[in-house]
């Protein structure tokens, strides 16, 4: 087995000797498209997968789910997943918030926590603005996009990019409120910190990965490979995740979504490349007109 820290890594390893080093692989619905793309994963048979009559409806519906099936053929098995929620310090937040707008609020100047991620954040600065297409700019919507990231890196605390530094970051730094990009996870660590916090999912809904395994394409254990994602759709290690890293599964129901909440999986964006150049502009502290500029 090899751990793996980031998206970029992954798709590093996986693309070396094409995929010859492993048999199956953990990687959200988004990433997922660059593997089929690339050639590097074999669909999956899903009658050699019997345990997913145990998974919930909404995860049995794989064409339901952006990315895991092309031209009839499915490429990922959901198993884990989670939402980006706001975490918010009961001390300082006294009334659940509702909306993203929150983490633009004057009165948190200071004392919001950000990811540091430029997909995630020109994705939430459209959904902010109500835009109809998040994971799609064009036009003026970039513009608007960029002066919406700069007023939330002015009422930036701090950011981070790992659940266990988040943690630090929120309780050492007296933090109000965060965008969870791991969501329960994070909420559950700040929990177990002794940390008095909150977890709510905005109206306009909730950004979510959802990790999928994939069979890399030379693999020469696919039997073996379908037995894995067969097992890790038992009751026990799909408990194990939410008990040891509070994460959710595609077995049981979140305890910390209500019917009524909705959750956005992430999808492919137009140019992750102008997305990344842009943020780092943005996180330098540049003015609007010298981000879009050359």
């Amino acid at each position: 087995m090899t751990f793996i820290d980031s998206d970029e890594a992954l798709w590093q390893r996986v693309r070396q000797n094409k995929g010859m080093d492993f048999d199956v692989f953990a990687v959200n619905t988004a990433e997922l498209q660059r593997y089929i793309q690339a050639s590097l994963v074999s669909p999956i048979n899903t009658a050699l997968i019997p345990n997913t009559v145990r998974q919930l409806p909404r995860f049995r519906q794989l064409n339901h789910i952006p990315g895991l099936v092309q031209q009839g053929k499915v490429f990922g098995m959901p198993y884990t997943y989670a939402e980006m929620g706001l975490i918010y310090d009961r001390q300082q937040v006294t009334t659940p918030p509702t909306s993203l707008t929150a983490l633009w609020d004057p009165k948190y100047r200071g004392k919001v926590l950000v990811y540091n991620s430029s997909s995630h954040n020109f994705t939430l600065a459209a959904q902010s603005l109500g835009f109809d297409t998040p994971f799609h700019l064009s036009g003026t919507q970039w513009s608007a996009a960029v002066n919406q990231l700069i007023a939330l890196r002015r009422n930036a605390l701090d950011f981070y990019t790992e659940p266990e530094e988040s943690v630090e970051l929120f309780r050492q730094k007296h933090a109000a409120l965060m965008l969870a990009n791991y969501g329960s996870q994070q909420l559950q660590l700040l929990r177990k910190a002794g940390a008095d916090v909150g977890y709510a999912i905005p109206k306009e809904g909730a950004l979510a990965w959802l990790d999928s395994w994939a069979i890399t394409r030379n693999t020469k254990k696919a039997a073996l490979a379908h037995a894995w994602i067969n097992y890790l759709l038992e009751p026990a290690p799909s408990q194990a995740l939410e008990m040891r890293q509070g994460l959710a599964n595609t077995v049981t129901e979140s305890a910390h979504l209500q019917p009524q909440d909705r959750i956005i999986w992430l999808q492919p964006v137009e140019s992750s490349e102008r997305r990344q150049q842009l943020w780092e502009r943005i996180y330098s502290g540049d003015r609007a007109s010298k981000v879009l500029g050359p």
